[in-house]
């Protein structure tokens, strides 16, 4: 069995662009909760693709077109498997989780009428919140908001005020991409239930890092961007209980979704298709099934193993530090590998900046959770996330760019 460091070593030559200098500094990529870097695996999966099936799937008998069919095909089945789906037909292939948020408020919202209710978090990436805002303006519903404690978490108390029988959506991150907290979603979603609720899940921030089983969670509808979890960016994943996507509308139209047409009607091709409308990404599926056959060989009890060792190594040396205020729990219950935070006297994007000098990726800003900021009256922040090619040399890394930008400002090391 490999030691951890013989381990480390090989993720880390596994991502070529780990190898890359950064203003002649060793790259420290410590900005996965916005997207995160891609395996050879995954590179040679797209290059495979191009070289020898690229072509239209479900639109052709020739036989680049019946590879390119199977091939996407196959990625829909390990999708299901990766996420514990029942059926591969309950896989809808999208751009992203934004575009999967998008499809279900306005499919599923379609079915919603004038009094009905929207439940969701103010802890919420703006793609969980601005359909829902939209859906509550084009059909006249109500719109509520469940809000946090001090410990940045969501208290059941508040499921149990703001979801009643009027609630026919509830929904939720499984993990914050601001402050790392994990929510209890198969809880959540129990209660949400027993109030006659569907639950929506932007799984975003939890498929890349957390074993999740979308039947054990009861989830009527997760979805996910495969450009978190070593897939290319473009290509995303909603999964949705197949009797629900049967009763839907579709959210595009047009080619490839169609059983039908005349000039006046059109009739609706079965599952999956029907919210695959165009021309598919097939090379991103194909490349996303890459990325979950790696991830699977690494196991996600490992990458949650990992992910934790580094978050408490990161936690304990910020923590040392006063001038370090953390947005976010400073222990680790219920969190992932996010920390958000402040340096006092050195506003986040000079600190984004300055480190970026010193080869270390970070994030800055708002991180498109503007109601969130707002409710702990933060105007931005830092922000290190994390992946199972980070070391604790990459976080000592970033402490020690710190120092650097304090000095910077005129602080003391």
């Amino acid at each position: 069995m490999k030691s951890k460091l013989e381990l480390e070593n090989k993720y880390k030559r596994d991502f070529p662009i780990l190898k890359e200098k950064i203003n002649g500094k060793e790259l420290v990529y410590l900005d996965n909760a916005a997207t995160t870097q891609k395996p050879e695996a995954v590179l040679d999966a797209v290059y495979n693709y191009n070289k020898t099936m690229n072509a239209n799937p479900h639109r052709g008998a020739h036989s680049l077109s019946v590879r390119a069919t199977e091939a996407y095909q196959e990625a829909r089945d390990n999708v299901r498997d990766f996420i514990n789906a029942e059926h591969s037909k309950e896989i809808i292939f999208t751009r992203n989780t934004t575009e999967s948020l998008n499809l279900i408020a306005y499919s599923l919202g379609e079915t919603l009428n004038e009094g009905d209710e929207v439940v969701v978090s103010v802890i919420e990436h703006h793609s969980n919140i601005v359909p829902w805002q939209q859906l509550a303006k084009r059909k006249n519903i109500k719109l509520k908001f469940l809000y946090p404690d001090e410990n940045y978490k969501i208290p059941m108390t508040e499921l149990e005020e703001k979801i009643t029988d009027k609630t026919k959506i509830f929904s939720i991150s499984q993990m914050s991409n601001v402050t790392g907290v994990i929510n209890p979603i198969k809880e959540m979603a129990e209660y949400a239930h027993k109030m006659g609720a569907l639950v929506v899940v932007d799984g975003a921030q939890g498929a890349p890092h957390i074993k999740t089983d979308v039947r054990d969670l009861n989830a009527d509808f997760y979805a996910f961007s495969g450009h978190k979890m070593l897939a290319p960016m473009g290509i995303g994943v909603l999964y949705g209980k197949k009797v629900l996507l049967e009763q839907i509308p579709p959210f595009l139209t047009g080619g490839g979704m169609i059983e039908y047409v005349d000039e006046q009607s059109a009739s609706y091709a079965p599952l999956p298709e029907k919210f695959e409308a165009g021309t598919p990404n097939a090379e991103g599926a194909v490349a996303l099934s890459a990325a979950v056959d790696y991830l699977r060989d690494i196991g996600l009890d490992y990458i949650e193993e990992k992910e934790k060792e580094l978050t408490a190594y990161a936690l304990e040396k910020m923590n040392e530090l006063d001038f370090f205020e953390i947005a976010g729990p400073t222990d680790l219950e219920d969190r992932g590998g996010i920390i958000s935070f402040n340096i006092k006297g050195v506003h986040p994007h000079d600190l984004a900046s300055i480190v970026d000098t010193e080869g270390i990726a970070l994030r800055s800003g708002y991180h498109c959770a503007q109601p969130l900021m707002k409710y702990f009256d933060i105007s931005a922040t830092g922000r290190i996330s994390f992946y199972f090619y980070n070391t604790k040399k990459d976080i000592d890394k970033f402490i020690s760019a710190v120092h650097k930008t304090r000095e910077v400002f005129g602080y003391g090391s």
